[in-house]
């Protein structure tokens, strides 16, 4: 009775909402190059016409929105300008918001990890991306949802790769199936089945990285994938692409490219905290609309957090939607 009523102290309530804050703070300090500049822009005062359009046209194109997202965002925006009988260019920052969350709303879609047991979640990525790092933090998300989690370490090209997630194993106290040597696919196999013995909740399997060029390491990650599907049927359940969201337009080429090979089910953008513009979600979400799954602002364990779109955007605009 008593635990149930110190869950629910004003001093917890009052912890989460600081926690909440701190997180939205760092991603607004990640996005604080694009953020910047269109508070400059919407600050300065005067109509909306033609010059600020263009403005704005500049700013989003250079921060990785992309052509075709930024021309679909600019005609939506004055689509809602007009309906809503706008004139002063401060009025334009709510109106931008607006319509960013229509573009970005249908991303915001959580990963369900309890729909099968085991529920198996391939990761991949280009190397670089943070893939390992992400599945550690990963591991301490769904354990602090009840689940139980096994790591596999697919990586089997990078001998410090393994030793990574034997690391983020230690810190998380989850089990690590590892192989001295072997292929990704025997190692990711043996872990299901560990899985299955052990009735655990969900295996995370490591991948090694690839460049999307080279076409060999591209058909070795699909024999994963097959091999993955003999010893259960129906998985991997969940195939997340890891994104650096520094590497800007290439990252939409990345999910093009993973999508077409494996079929991505959701994505995981990484190193938000860093120089990264963070218009890439937009140019995403117009070109190729996958599930961002998760964002990250950091290197903690608890800095990779679902993707909420209107955050987001209350991070970019200072705007809440």
């Amino acid at each position: 009775m008593f635990s149930f009523l110190k869950k629910n102290t004003p001093e917890k309530i009052a912890d989460t909402v600081v926690e909440k804050r701190s997180w939205i703070e760092r991603l607004k300090s990640g996005l604080s190059r694009t953020g910047n500049q269109l508070a400059d822009l919407f600050s300065r005062g005067g109509k909306i016409d033609d010059d600020l359009y263009e403005e704005l046209e500049t700013i989003l194109i250079t921060s990785d929105v992309g052509m075709d997202a930024t021309r679909a965002l600019l005609a939506d925006l004055r689509r809602h300008v007009k309906e809503h009988k706008l004139i002063e260019a401060a009025e334009l920052k709510a109106g931008l918001a607006h319509c960013l969350l229509k573009l970005l709303k249908p991303l915001a879609v959580p990963l369900q990890a309890d729909t099968k047991k085991p529920f198996v979640i391939m990761m991949v990525g280009v190397n670089g991306a943070g893939k390992t790092t992400s599945i550690g933090k990963l591991a301490k998300y769904l354990q602090s949802q009840g689940l139980s989690v096994l790591l596999a370490a697919g990586d089997t090209f990078r001998a410090a790769a393994r030793e990574q997630l034997m690391t983020w194993g230690e810190r998380n106290n989850v089990t690590v199936i590892a192989q001295q040597s072997g292929d990704a696919a025997a190692v990711i196999y043996d872990a299901v089945q560990a899985a299955q013995a052990r009735k655990i909740d969900v295996v995370l399997a490591d991948t090694a990285g690839r460049l999307t060029t080279q076409a060999h390491l591209m058909e070795e990650i699909k024999k994963v994938k097959r091999v993955i599907a003999k010893v259960l049927p129906d998985a991997p359940h969940e195939v997340l692409l890891v994104l650096d969201a520094n590497t800007g337009q290439n990252a939409l080429s990345q999910v093009k490219a993973f999508d077409l090979a494996l079929g991505v089910t959701g994505l995981i953008l990484t190193k938000l905290d860093g120089t990264a513009k963070g218009g890439v979600i937009a140019a995403i979400a117009r070109a190729h609309p996958i599930p961002v799954r998760f964002i990250g602002v950091g290197e903690g364990m608890d800095d990779l957090r679902p993707f909420n779109a209107e955050e987001f955007i209350d991070a970019l605009l200072g705007v809440q939607t």
